[in-house]
């Protein structure tokens, strides 16, 4: 049997005493009160609410109204063009498209049976999608059922500017951007330009408006017909114009000459024109032959980018008929 054990003959040995919780058990089992409220429960979606609507009315503004961040729009991306009217003239422009897109269910006017007919004899793709996704392709602009897709403008080089003239026999004309960042405004210059027979655009490849589908739009088409370079240095683009013999004119209200008084303008020309708000750069103004102001009232500072180079443009083709 084994030692110790009863019937053994010996005393069985005594236990120790058990240690004891202190009364951490007892105090377990009690009970930790009622639940608190919800505004006090940091996990409760109640309370994410009620800081979510307690922080809009501090701001005045709500979740949807936060700014988006957008993804930054990649060179070789396609732009679209939204609206009927601009989508028809801008087939009618011969401007080069890709895809047509058009809503389901649209009410059928002219315009769109045109634009279709336009879009089906070029061979340009048609399909029909929802008018959501023509608000995702056209960022929210208007386009009235109807958007047309351009694929990334091919650029020009400076020097492609002059060509074109020579070889149209003309006088050069050529119309250069300085911190022009909106795209309508370059339509617009694309606008006046064709009109009044410039022989191209030039534009900065940094912290300048391009041709997206903003600057097709308010071109009117006209931007099918007109060339556009992109200069990595407007400086040396335009020193080196002047080195092939052009007249560089800049446009600012700070200019020490009227517009209309200048005697550069029936030669071969490149005018530069500034923002509306800053105006010329200071190296593209020390760039010029001659920094020239339109002579306006004193109650308007400055005039829209477009509507001072259709001024100059304007001005300088009157110069020319001479």
């Amino acid at each position: 049997m084994a030692a110790g054990g009863r019937g053994s003959g010996r005393p069985a040995k005594k236990k120790s005493p058990t240690k004891g919780t202190g009364g951490n058990k007892r105090r377990s089992l009690e009970g930790k009160g009622a639940t608190p409220p919800a505004h006090m429960r940091h996990w409760h979606k109640d309370k994410a609410r009620t800081e979510r609507v307690e922080r809009e009315e501090r701001t005045g503004r709500t979740t949807s109204q936060r700014p988006q961040t957008r993804a930054r729009r990649s060179e070789d991306a396609p732009e679209y063009i939204g609206g009927r009217n601009p989508v028809l003239e801008a087939l009618r422009a011969g401007v080069p498209a890709s895809a047509m897109y058009v809503a389901l269910r649209i009410d059928n006017d002219d315009r769109v049976k045109e634009a279709v007919r336009l879009a089906a004899e070029r061979g340009i793709a048609l399909l029909e999608v929802g008018r959501e996704k023509l608000d995702r392709l056209t960022e929210g602009g208007i386009h009235q059922g109807v958007a047309l897709q351009i694929p990334p403008y091919e650029y020009a080089h400076p020097d492609d500017l002059v060509r074109i003239a020579q070889e149209a026999g003309e006088v050069p004309l050529i119309v250069a951007l300085d911190g022009v960042t909106d795209p309508r405004n370059l339509g617009a210059i694309a606008r006046s330009a064709t009109a009044f027979g410039a022989h191209g655009l030039l534009v900065p490849s940094r912290r300048s408006a391009g041709v997206t589908g903003g600057a097709w739009k308010t071109s009117a088409g006209t931007l099918a017909t007109l060339t556009v370079a992109r200069a990595s240095n407007l400086t040396s683009a335009l020193r080196e114009y002047r080195e092939a013999g052009l007249f560089v004119v800049g446009l600012d209200g700070e200019g020490s000459v009227d517009l209309e008084k200048a005697n550069l303008l029936d030669g071969p020309l490149v005018i530069v024109v500034g923002s509306e708000g800053k105006g010329l750069s200071r190296l593209v103004a020390e760039s010029c032959d001659l920094v020239v102001r339109i002579p306006m009232h004193a109650a308007a500072e400055s005039l829209n980018a477009g509507v001072a180079a259709g001024v100059a443009l304007y001005e300088v083709a009157r110069h020319r008929r001479r």
